[in-house]
């Protein structure tokens, strides 16, 4: 117990500083673990119970009138606010798809065909672009066919719940936060991974998604009309301000034309007039004509009539890029870098505006209208209804991340229960399809039908999925996986870093390295990967429901050594990697205290007393090594 300081002239040490020496010189450690840092929660509570909310501000009725005018407008601009970092969000999503166009090139068609094919496997794609629109492009350009694009769409779904992921890692600061905060946004991950485990073989066996679309198209007759605009309105302010791109560029491209090969994907000008005119022209033989009426010969030259097309170019465009004499690739990456930078930054000051917003009475009244259920019998339609809400809120923003990423810290701090964030992001990935569903409908009619095809493909697996995962409430597995990941990061926050890393880039770059050596290989590595982990989760459910029908080794996984079974040795890994990282940063700053208070030695301000300069040298070090000690501890 330390509950005194030691105090001896100009040094105060504390009876903790004098334990940690002591640890060190009789090679104790005194923190075997990083955990051992945080306080324990008691036992017996429920670290997924929705914490009381307390109003720590001024209550409503004990301000005076400026007070409550101040407090009107203060919440007034910070919804304003808000709705401008949403703004921003979406513009920025707009830029970075427009940025990735840019930094593509223009690849043949024939390369770009293979290539997506077997890039857009992995998804990797998904998570960069974080926007299912793409798709739906180059099947309305004939790019891909909707057979190969129905894997990409699952793609789709799972990179872009990275964006709410990487919001939970926000909320690292307090241990229940983050708990909960990144079970609510792990949530949606685990039931696109599920989702995609059991269709995407359903897919390759039966064609199920392909043939029940089809079906549909087939049975409807569908006529092309105009998508309406929705938010494009607004932001096509802010985005055409910053860079426009020819869309008859990038259909020439995609159609194989060869004379957009050579043309910026940077449009120039936005008014243009084109004059048609029949003239006479030579073709090189009567077989080129037009129409034999229209063929004759004037000695060794054949003549026909062709309409003969000519632009002008009347006015410029006003975005910044217009007159900048840079190739596309430059371009794209000066705006691939601006957009993230923006997307992040907007993201992080929307958690901690809305932290700051929902506080007090405010998230009492949000917190017990959307978790409390109908009553009986009908609570059971409460999710549903949570789901339609999701869904709706999506089509209005347009965007499944922005949705998404907005609860993960209402889940944190306790307003939003991870059980409503469940259905609240269901219906989020069913509003972002009806967007894809709008995109399509406006396409011209010789592509209506696979254009319309492929979203609703990605409308139909999102369905299923939610017909597997949700209706029965014991088949609601990724509220517990969620749950178990939650409380891992909870003790171990750096494997927050590691799930990202894994599932969003390792797993999808991996697969994508093997596709390039051919289905043989990938099948050959990868269904004794998938087997292993399948036995694996096998054992783990026997082990906790009956260790009896397990062999006696297998009740346990003591026999394996504790590295590969328990992440405290490599919790105390990454604990001490940290504290050398941070001793060392403290050393570097004290090196460069001491060379300073050396230079002021040498200009002859030092101790006329010999004894005093030992002493005071002696103290120094006494001193060093206490600071070294603490930040070892930290």
């Amino acid at each position: 117990t330390c509950e005194h300081d030691i105090t001896g002239g100009d040094t105060s040490v504390s009876c903790l500083d004098v334990y940690f020496l002591f640890a060190s010189e009789s090679k104790v450690s005194p923190v075997p673990s990083t955990l051992a840092l945080v306080d324990e929660e008691p036992e017996d509570a429920d670290p997924w119970d929705l914490p009381e909310l307390k109003d720590t501000g001024v209550p409503w009725s004990a301000l005076d009138t400026k007070g409550k005018v101040l407090r009107v407008l203060l919440s007034i601009g910070k919804f304003v606010v808000l709705l401008g970092l949403l703004y921003m969000f979406i513009c920025s999503l707009d830029i970075l798809s427009s940025a990735f166009q840019l930094v593509g090139g223009k690849p043949s068609r024939a390369r770009l065909h293979n290539d997506v094919k077997s890039f857009l496997r992995s998804r990797a794609v998904s998570t960069l672009l974080q926007i299912q629109l793409v798709v739906i492009s180059p099947v309305r350009t004939g790019l891909l066919t909707v057979q190969v694009a129905v894997p990409i769409i699952m793609g789709t779904n799972i990179g872009t719940s990275v964006t709410n992921t990487l919001v939970a890692m926000t909320q690292a600061g307090d241990r229940s936060v983050f708990r909960r905060a990144f079970a609510g946004a792990t949530v949606h991950d685990f039931f696109n991974w599920l989702s995609v485990l059991v269709l995407l073989p359903l897919e390759v066996a039966s064609g199920y998604l392909y043939e029940v679309t089809k079906l549909i198209i087939d049975s409807f007759n569908i006529q092309s009309g105009e998508a309406p605009d929705l938010l494009n309105v607004i932001t096509d302010v802010l985005t055409e301000s910053i860079v426009m791109l020819d869309s008859s560029v990038l259909s020439g491209i995609a159609t194989g034309d060869p004379e957009a090969q050579n043309k910026s994907l940077i449009k120039r000008w936005c008014k243009t007039f084109t004059n048609t005119t029949l003239m006479n022209v030579t073709v090189p033989g009567p077989e080129n004509c037009t129409s034999e009426s229209l063929c004759w010969m004037d000695g060794n030259y054949t003549f026909t009539t062709k309409n003969i097309s000519e632009t002008h170019n009347i006015r410029k465009c006003n975005h910044l890029f217009v007159n900048v004499n840079l190739p596309d690739l430059a371009i794209g990456l000066i705006l691939l870098a601006l957009s993230l930078l923006v997307l992040c930054s907007c993201l992080i000051l929307i958690v901690k505006l809305l932290n700051s917003m929902l506080k007090g009475q405010v998230a009492g009244v949000i917190k017990t209208i959307i978790n409390t259920d109908f009553p009986f019998p009908f609570g059971w339609i409460t999710g549903y209804i949570a789901i339609l809400v999701g869904a709706g809120m999506t089509f209005i923003v347009q965007s499944s991340s922005v949705f998404t990423s907005a609860i993960t810290p209402l889940v944190g701090i306790g307003v939003i229960s991870i059980e409503r964030a469940y259905p609240l992001s269901l219906g989020s990935n069913i509003g972002t399809t009806t967007t894809a569903i709008l995109a399509a409908m406006a396409s011209p009619g010789d592509t209506l039908a696979n254009s319309l095809q492929i979203a609703l493909v990605h409308f139909l697996f999102n369905i299923t999925g939610i017909v597997l995962w949700y209706p029965i409430p014991f088949m609601r597995i990724p509220i517990r996986l969620a749950k178990s990941l939650g409380n891992i990061t909870a003790s171990y926050r750096w494997f927050a870093a590691v799930y990202i890393i894994l599932c969003f880039f390792v797993i999808p770059l991996l697969v994508f390295s093997l596709s390039l050596a051919g289905w043989q290989v990938l099948v050959g590595v990868g269904v004794p990967i998938v087997v292993i982990l399948i036995v694996i989760i096998v054992i783990n459910v026997l082990q906790k429901r009956k260790p009896g029908c397990l062999p006696a080794p297998l009740r346990s996984w003591d026999f394996l050594p504790l590295w590969a079974h328990s992440l405290e040795p490599w919790d105390k890994v990454v604990g001490v990697m940290t504290a050398k990282c941070c001793c060392c940063c403290k050393c570097c700053q004290l090196s460069e205290k001491e060379s300073v208070d050396n230079k002021v030695k040498m200009n002859g301000t030092c101790y006329d007393n010999a004894a005093m300069n030992a002493e005071k040298e002696v103290e120094n070090e006494t001193q060093l090594e206490l600071n070294i000690l603490k930040m070892t501890h930290l």
